[in-house]
């Protein structure tokens, strides 16, 4: 009985012993990992820097299925930011400072505690050096965790290990898995629409098109509007030479709707034209694939280019749809005129007739289109 008393003690000792030692600990922390992305340094940039693009990667929301996220209008870029709720955290991340493909700096709350979180991007042999940094300070339910799994160091630089590792694994797999079809010549109709029109230069077309649809849909759902279909994009200019793009990001909408003067939202109306329709499946970063297939396809067959008509590129299937890159679909629409019917010319009954269509230039998904 007495040795049973001294053993309690002695483990009540060592629990207030080990308490105080755990309490006593630097909350402060400052955790670093690096490791080399398979990818161009522009296309890892570009994925870290949206916070659409983290549910594919990060580990702890992989691993949790209860996380719900919120996407205001500005998701990438100096002053983006998302929030979340799952079944045991709540909180939010905010860009604050961005150099473009150099590095990007962060602040998260997580249940009320802050940290900050710092990119950066160098390139290296086979690829693209990303450095995962983050500092803060741990509350005292935080410290008693991280002393029990390995002190933070360990749990954080795990977490950061298995989210990079998926990030390489995600960019290898969803944005180099694509396929190109040059589906046709195709008519398509006219309709109403709302635009935005912006100019750049050509290395920031990708990067702006998906800051202006990501705007235009927080416009509809702001103002409780319902679209008629996809958005999609019109170029009104594209010139190479002195790198001037001019493009509107638009919405389909059933009717006319009058824009109050002062807007950058504008209304539209195109006319149905004859196109010749080439469908991409994959990341928006070949859409320059899927052009060249379509432009050798108008002079492998002899088609001519209608000026006058507007160059489209509809997002069939995008982010907002589904998550994998790999999936997107974008269906380009290149104004043509239709080619003349052929003069019917009296023959000779013949017991059969084969006709042979010219082939459709398409890609299978490959890494290597």
């Amino acid at each position: 009985m007495r040795i049973l008393k001294y053993f309690f003690l002695l483990l009540f000792l060592f629990l207030i012993g080990l308490s105080v030692f755990i309490l006593t600990q630097k909350g402060d922390y400052d955790v670093t990992r690096s490791k080399v992305i398979k990818n161009p340094r522009v296309i890892v940039f570009n994925y870290i820097n949206d916070y659409r693009n983290w549910e594919t990667f990060c580990t702890w929301i992989k691993n949790d299925n209860t996380y719900n996220f919120n996407y205001p209008e500005l998701t990438m870029g100096k002053g983006a930011s998302c929030s979340w709720v799952s079944s045991g955290t709540e909180g939010n991340l905010k860009t604050i400072l961005v150099k473009e493909n150099e590095s990007i700096s962060q602040k998260m709350v997580n249940n009320q505690e802050t940290s900050e979180f710092f990119w950066k991007f160098k390139d290296t042999v086979g690829g693209t050096k990303v450095t995962w940094r983050s500092k803060g300070k741990l509350d005292i339910k935080s410290k008693v965790a991280a002393f029990f799994h390995g002190g933070i160091n360990s749990v954080m630089g795990d977490t950061f290990e298995k989210s990079l590792e998926n990030l390489n694994k995600t960019l290898d797999y969803e944005i180099n898995t694509y396929s190109v079809k040059v589906n046709g010549i195709v008519n398509r109709p006219g309709g109403f629409y709302l635009k935005q029109f912006l100019h750049c230069k050509q290395k920031d077309v990708e990067r702006n098109i998906k800051v202006l649809v990501s705007r235009m849909e927080h416009f509809f759902d702001k103002n409780k509007m319902s679209s008629n279909g996809k958005p999609f994009i019109i170029y009104h200019k594209y010139d190479r030479t002195n790198d001037d793009i001019g493009f509107s990001v638009c919405m389909p909408v059933r009717d006319s709707i009058h824009i109050m003067p002062g807007s950058d939202i504008e209304s539209g109306k195109s006319v149905s034209y004859t196109t010749l329709k080439t469908t991409l499946v994959g990341d928006y970063s070949h859409t320059q694939t899927a052009w060249k297939k379509a432009l050798r396809y108008i002079s492998d067959n002899h088609l001519e280019r209608n000026n006058s008509g507007q160059i489209v590129e509809v997002y069939a299937v995008g982010r907002k749809d589904v998550k994998n890159p790999s999936k997107w679909v974008t269906e380009i629409y290149i104004p043509v005129f239709p080619k003349a019917a052929p003069k019917a010319v009296n023959r000779k009954p013949l017991d059969s007739l084969v006709v042979a269509t010219p082939p459709t230039e398409s890609a299978t998904p490959s890494k290597n289109n």
